[in-house]
């Protein structure tokens, strides 16, 4: 058997465990699920009038759901993701790591497999938080079918940048409960950037962080592509951040999986 057909293989059957994982512990996959569904709501319906009034809406949620979808769907994937790094430091603190170190499988196996596996559980939710965005009246006719193409792969590219790096949180992490803590940042820092309020109505010294951190970009290349806002300099900026995400992630990761444990 060949070193690649070898890898595809166990990868293969980690990815098979990671998603019986998620049908085994339903109470995180769903908390994960609901939370940016619960957002999305209580922003549209509860802030969305003012909201949409302070960015020049007029006062119409409408306007303020076109606005707010693209932040929510990041926000989506940095929450799913945090369950990366809670599901491989529980695999860390149960001594299943270790195991899988001592058996004859591809190495880099047992990363890949909770690497897919996270990207399609992102690529679930923000589908799931995409059809309620519709059902409540969310709208986007300007966009063509290639437009909606990058757009779906800006999110799949997003979702693997932040994979990888909750990947090296999780097994840096001593125990779940800190994997927890130390992912929180990968869903609050969209709401630190142009999530739900215009970079320009912040402070002004706040500005060049809200703007040049790593969600700014890729929420503002979403609604380009979706709503046919103007895109700018952010296209390439938001791939740029994900490639380097994923490489930092992924050597991160991969430094931390195959030092010899203490």
């Amino acid at each position: 058997m060949s070193t690649l057909t070898h890898a595809v293989r166990d990868s293969t059957t980690m990815l098979r465990r990671n998603l019986l994982h998620m049908r085994r512990y339903p109470s995180l996959t769903l908390n994960l699920l609901l939370t940016p569904v619960m957002l999305l709501l209580v922003f549209v319906y509860i802030f969305g009038g003012a909201m949409s009034a302070g960015i020049g809406g007029g006062g119409d949620r409408s306007d303020y759901l076109a606005y707010v979808f693209p932040g929510i769907l990041m926000l989506t994937i940095g929450g799913t993701t945090i369950g990366s790094a809670v599901s491989i430091a529980m695999d860390m603190n149960e001594g299943i790591i270790a195991r899988f170190r001592t058996m004859a499988i591809h190495r880099g196996s047992v990363l890949i497999g909770h690497v897919i596996g996270s990207v399609l559980q992102c690529v679930m939710s923000v589908t799931l938080v995409g059809a309620v965005a519709v059902a409540i009246g969310f709208r986007s006719t300007d966009a063509t079918v290639l437009e909606w193409i990058l757009a779906f792969g800006l999110l799949a590219l997003v979702s693997l940048a932040l994979t990888w790096v909750a990947v090296g949180m999780g097994l840096s992490s001593p125990n779940v409960e800190a994997a927890s803590n130390n992912a929180l940042p990968l869903m609050l820092l969209p709401m630190l950037g142009s999530a739900f309020v215009p970079v320009d109505a912040m402070p002004g010294w706040f500005q060049p962080i809200a703007e040049y951190q790593p969600f700014t970009p890729a929420i503002e290349t979403l609604r380009g592509l979706l709503l046919g806002t103007e895109i700018g300099h952010n296209g390439w900026l938001a791939v740029a951040w994900c490639v380097a995400l994923a490489v930092l992630g992924y050597v991160w990761s991969k430094s931390l999986f195959n030092r010899d444990p203490k």
